[in-house]
């Protein structure tokens, strides 16, 4: 397989710079945008440097078992859906996080090789593993997120995820910073004076935004406040909207886009005794844990 360092939901660690070390052979190209670094390497060699960058490597091992699994089924989907590219995956969080063999601690290594060639299948495919950091007590349905409905990617409640730097969180915004952040994308309304939930998901994730300001009114989906404050501020679209003196309170709950393998709902199951496949079965129901891919 082939992953882009020229281009991620997990906590700890940057994608690789220009001193990362890494296995297989680099190939640098000419773009119009520049120069492309491509990393050829093998499966197995891929999944061991890049579930340390997407989960800590102190983390339970069945907890790194599943990852590595999800992690390997991810590359899978992305590999038969970029047949025709010159790379499978990016190296950020724009897929996931590669960090080559810095990223590979023993604990790691112990996890890929427990999993070696497992990946998880619906109707014998590979399915598209995506996972988030912290779901705030229930995971999305991808037809909330992205507006296709799969059937493995349904919303489950998720427990004790208390452990999470993210299961509440707050931010703090005037009225003016907002109208001046929202212009960017296109939603020039000036300092905003009134601002709520008008439509939520089946999980309970705002969907739509009511926006009022000095210079008119419009009506947002709740991503693009994610865009225009950052996915740092606004950690998940799971959150209400308080009114403050110079502006806004928003207070939310979980991290990412929600839909998938909580991680830090991955690690609770495995800290109460629950095995890698039952966490993946709890987070992909009707899906299968198919064994022997070998690359």
């Amino acid at each position: 397989m082939a992953s882009e360092s020229a281009m991620s939901g997990g906590p700890p660690g940057p994608p690789p710079s220009a001193a990362s070390r890494v296995r297989g052979r680099l190939e640098v190209r000419r773009t119009a945008g520049g120069i492309s670094v491509v990393n050829r390497v093998g499966l197995e060699a891929y999944v061991a440097g890049t579930l340390g960058r997407e989960v800590y490597p102190s983390w339970h091992p069945e907890t790194l078992k599943a990852q590595a699994v999800v992690t390997r089924t991810y590359v899978l989907y992305e590999m038969m859906r970029n047949a025709t590219q010159s790379f499978d995956v990016g190296a950020g969080t724009g897929s996931q996080v590669y960090g080559g063999l810095d990223a590979e601690t023993p604990s790691v290594l112990k996890a890929a090789r427990a999993t070696r060639g497992q990946y998880l299948a619906y109707r014998s495919a590979p399915i598209l593993a995506v996972f988030h950091s912290a779901s705030g007590g229930r995971t999305a349905a991808s037809d909330e997120v992205w507006g296709e409905s799969l059937p493995y990617l349904v919303s489950v409640e998720v427990e004790n995820e208390e452990d999470s730097p993210d299961t509440y969180w707050r931010a703090s915004v005037s009225g003016t910073t907002l109208g001046r952040a929202l212009a960017p994308v296109g939603v020039e309304v000036g300092a905003v004076r009134e601002f709520r939930v008008i439509e939520r998901s089946a999980s309970g994730r705002a969907v739509r935004l009511q926006v009022r300001g000095k210079k008119g009114s419009e009506v947002i989906e709740a991503r693009a406040l994610r865009t225009a404050l950052g996915a740092s501020v606004i950690r998940s679209t799971l959150f209400e909207i308080k009114p403050s003196e110079d502006g806004f309170i928003i207070v939310g709950s979980g991290h990412g886009h929600g839909v998938g393998m909580s991680q830090w709902g991955a690690q609770a199951m495995a800290q109460g005794g629950a095995r890698y496949r039952k966490i993946l079965s709890s987070f992909y129901p009707g899906t299968r844990l198919m064994e022997g891919f070998a690359q």
